[in-house]
């Protein structure tokens, strides 16, 4: 059995294939990241449930993406199987006991997990603009939109606040533009197609109140096991530009919010960003930056960050010095992209004498991987060939049923499960314009000198039936029968009248209505 200090990985190969020495995760550099990466069917997903379990155990809270649904089993107690057996003998561990790990569903739609929600002014301008794929001129306007709900106290909590806002600084464009700078009709217009597609794509679900509370994702069962935090990313995937930012907003709300911590025997939680490709695909150099400050500095608030992706070439350099711990799976080599994969993922690695690098890495069986991690003073350890450690929750995905029944008992059960909308940005423009238009009416009717208009009924009060005269037929009075209609008189405006109202209508300071007033009253009397 491992150390407490430690999670046990499994169990790396002398060159004739036999057992070598145990491969362990020491927790004390668990915040000083990592990196899971290995082509499709090579076993990522199973080395990654063999970290969130260690963590778990340890204590450490986890949150962790759930691509495939796959990742969920670990909510339930594994089931003995041969290959597993058969694993756990290969890398010695025993005793090899299932168990089911305390986990926390969530889902920004709300259909597979506790919804997840953010508020508009969490999220910032820099993000919203990445995730809508703005210009610069339009993150520019967006970074107005939210100075400019700083200065009149505008909550901006979901969409239709922000789309409120725009459509407000669009009418104000030439006052806000002296104030702030130039604000053009056209980018106001695009933002918001921008947000339309957004709300298409679901986006209304994931802005909005209540927002998720980071001390969530990071309790404790009373045994002393840490959360497992899974989302259910499988229909998030659809909109991977939305996965990428919600990810990205998590990492910066984590390193907002948590205190410093420097150097602890643990983490305090470990969040695992699956497919992390998906964060740095044209992204803009602004945010690449943004996401290598966090990277950098969330280390020393007791949170640790393990990218996984299929090609190391994924991520950028910059980020890629940062990931301390690495474990990679099988590589294909046929093209030369591919090619270049392998190279690079094997100059990465501590050199073993025992083996090339570059040429393991194409010839790794399921659920083996070349494994450095950080030893004692944070030095990586010599490559290892390494056969990962059968997990303990089960492999493979829960049913809807125990999903629906772990949802139930879940201890944020009814905290996120139903939307709050206060009064926000949205509420208070909409009553700012329907005052401003009281208003208006008001100064009309006091420049109208206070008149009041009606409309003729055009003879629609009619007598009451028992006051109508009886018409004689040849068998009597009957009043039943239809009477002849008088001739009707047309209510329609002739053409003339027709252009007199609509200059009337058009017509918008005080002179220029009494101008048209004397010109039209000159017209009446000619006719």
């Amino acid at each position: 059995m491992w150390a407490a200090e430690t999670i046990f990985l499994g169990a790396s190969r002398k060159p004739d294939d036999s057992y070598q020495e145990p491969e362990e995760l020491l927790l004390r550099y668990g915040n000083r990241h990592g990196l899971v990466t290995g082509a499709t069917g090579t076993g990522k997903t199973v080395t990654l449930q063999v970290l969130a379990e260690g963590f778990s155990k340890a204590g450490v809270p986890v949150f962790c993406a759930d691509i495939k649904g796959d990742l969920s089993g670990i909510a339930m107690k594994g089931t003995p199987q041969d290959f597993l057996l058969r694993r756990a003998d290969d890398v010695r561990l025993a005793p090899y006991e299932n168990a089911a790990f305390p986990v926390i569903f969530w889902d920004l739609f709300g259909e597979q997990g506790h919804p997840i929600r953010a508020t508009v002014s969490e999220m910032g301008p820099l993000l919203l603009s990445r995730l809508m794929n703005l210009s610069e001129a339009q993150e520019g306007i967006m970074n107005i939109a939210f100075k400019i709900a700083d200065d009149e106290g505008l909550l901006l909590l979901d969409m239709k606040d922000l789309q409120a806002l725009l459509a407000d600084i669009a009418e104000r464009s030439k006052e806000i533009g002296a104030r702030y700078g130039n604000v053009s009709k056209a980018s106001v217009g695009a933002i918001q197609r921008a947000l339309l597609v957004l709300e298409q794509q679901g986006g209304n679900h994931f802005f909005g109140e209540p927002a998720l509370r980071i001390q969530d994702l990071m309790r404790t069962t009373q045994d002393g096991r840490g959360a497992v935090n899974v989302l259910a990313a499988d229909k998030l995937m659809m909109n991977p530009r939305l996965y990428a930012t919600f990810l990205l907003w998590l990492l910066s709300e984590l390193f907002e919010e948590l205190p410093e911590v420097g150097d602890v025997d643990k983490p305090k939680l470990v969040f695992f960003f699956d497919e992390a490709h998906l964060l740095f695909d044209e992204a803009p150099k602004v945010l690449v930056d943004r996401v290598e400050q966090v990277v950098r500095l969330i280390r020393s608030k007791g949170v640790g960050v393990f990218f996984v992706t299929q090609n190391p070439l994924d991520i950028p350099e910059s980020v890629l010095a940062q990931l301390g711990n690495r474990i990679q799976h099988a590589l294909r080599a046929y093209t030369p992209r591919e090619q270049k994969a392998v190279r690079t993922a094997a100059e990465t690695f501590r050199p073993n004498p025992d083996f090339d690098c570059a040429t393991a890495i194409t010839q790794l069986g399921v659920g083996e991987a070349l494994v450095s991690v950080l030893e004692a003073k944070a030095v990586p350890s010599i490559v290892q060939r390494t056969l990962i450690r059968p997990p303990s929750g089960r492999v493979g995905p829960v049913t809807p049923q125990e999903r629906s029944d772990l949802i139930t008992r879940s201890p944020v059960a009814g905290q996120y499960d139903e939307a709050i909308d206060r009064e926000s940005a949205f509420e208070v423009l909409q009553k700012r314009a329907s005052d401003a238009a009281e208003q208006e009416e008001k100064a009309q009717a006091e420049e109208d000198g206070g008149t009041k208009w009606t409309l003729p009924d055009f003879g629609r009060n009619k007598q009451p039936e028992e006051a109508a005269p009886k018409r004689r037929t040849r068998t009597g009075y009957d009043n039943s029968a239809p009477r002849p209609r008088a001739p009707r008189t047309s209510n329609r405006q002739t053409v003339t009248e027709a252009a007199i109202k609509s200059v009337v209508r058009s017509a918008g300071s005080s002179i220029g209505r009494a101008l048209v007033r004397g010109i039209l009253g000159g017209l009446k009397r000619g006719f």
